[in-house]
């Protein structure tokens, strides 16, 4: 099952949380449709500012947009002046005039560990036509780094423009797709090249959420065996004794 499936997905009210936010009746399809098409827009216009991810939130007549980025920078503009243009340009193509918006832009700490960041770079390096297993290999290698514990690169198309579209892959340490405690980062993209569209796909293992840590300072208990020896005896509480060592017996004055 894990391996049919979006990672992220998959994980849903588990280990991730939903990138939209809110609840509608009667408005659903509508605030549905502006969800998608406010996300390609943002993807589209702030390609070299490294989008991770985008979460909307909404109440009651204000929209709340969340950016994680790898520069962030890029975005924000000098004085804030990135951030003004860009949500006037949201509101007027996406949103009612009733509808107040407000835009946050974060940081990602560790970009090399996002997947949406890697397969944005890997696009741009495929595009410039540089040879597809150095793309791999460098960022994979990138990743591993960067502290991940398994990498996953798949590229699929006319690689290298050859008249046969195949995949191809790599992968380096493990990606554990079926244990719902994994987490696991997943994104895909395409590039556009002269020669076709190539796919990329990109898994991500950056370790367990629940890791049980075991305490150095706590003394382990040995285990106790219990015998009975006579039915009118009380439970006898002996500690187990070791095979080949027997306990010299006390001889009565």
């Amino acid at each position: 099952m894990g391996k049919k499936v979006n990672p992220r997905v998959f994980r849903l009210g588990m280990s991730e949380q939903w990138r939209s936010r809110w609840y509608s009746g009667h408005d659903f399809a509508k605030f549905l449709r502006q969800d998608v098409s406010l996300r390609r827009s943002l993807k589209k216009e702030l390609r070299d500012a490294g989008i991770d991810r985008v979460d909307i939130e909404r109440s009651r007549g204000e929209v709340t947009v969340n950016i994680l980025a790898a520069k962030p920078g890029l975005i924000i503009g000098r004085g804030g002046s990135g951030i003004e243009e860009l949500k006037k340009k949201l509101k007027d193509k996406f949103l009612d005039k009733d509808v107040k918006l407000s835009v946050n832009i974060k940081e990602v700490s560790i970009p090399n560990l996002s997947a949406s960041i890697i397969v944005d770079a890997v696009r741009i390096d495929i595009e410039k036509r540089i040879p597809f297993r150095r793309v791999i290999k460098q960022n994979i290698d990138k990743i591993m780094k960067a502290g991940a514990k398994g990498a996953k690169v798949m590229v699929a198309g006319r690689l290298n423009g050859v008249d046969i579209a195949r995949s191809e892959k790599v992968v380096q340490g493990k990606i554990p797709l079926h244990t719902l405690r994994s987490n696991i980062d997943y994104s895909r993209g395409v590039a556009n090249t002269i020669y076709g569209v190539i796919g990329i796909k990109i898994w991500i293992y950056k370790g367990e959420y629940f890791d049980k840590k075991e305490d150095k300072d706590v003394k382990k208990v040995l285990p106790v065996k219990s015998a009975k020896l006579f039915s009118g005896d009380a439970m006898t509480s002996k500690p187990m004794e070791k095979p080949g060592i027997s306990r010299a017996k006390k001889v009565k004055k």
